[in-house]
């Protein structure tokens, strides 16, 4: 069985807490009546998954925890799918983004 590195095994762990944060801010969200999550295609789900955890590696830790998933509606979503959208076929950059993303984020605090 080869060595795994202590890097390996940090950027595993770092995956890991990306991926357990957008999950549960994604069940915020699925509890959200206003939201309509269940109107979203798969596709834009998957782009919502994608871009919310870019924006949790970049936004700090507070702003993340302290933001309101929950109160996001129908409206807030579209547009993070939207701007995912734009990052994941090059029209923005991923900092601009994300940027964006994390002005939706603390405008729910």
């Amino acid at each position: 069985m080869p060595d795994v590195t202590n890097d390996e095994r940090g950027r595993r762990i770092f995956q890991i807490h990306k991926e357990r944060a957008v999950e549960m801010a994604l069940e915020k969200i699925r509890h959200n009546s206003r939201s309509e999550l269940a109107a979203f295609s798969p596709q834009d789900i998957k782009t919502l998954n994608y871009i919310l955890g870019e924006a949790w590696v970049s936004v700090g830790r507070n702003i993340w925890e302290q933001s309101s998933f929950a109160r996001l509606d129908k409206k807030d979503l579209e547009e993070i799918i939207s701007i995912g959208n734009d990052v994941l076929n090059k029209k923005e950059r991923e900092e601009t983004g994300v940027e964006k993303i994390c002005r939706i984020l603390k405008g729910s605090i």
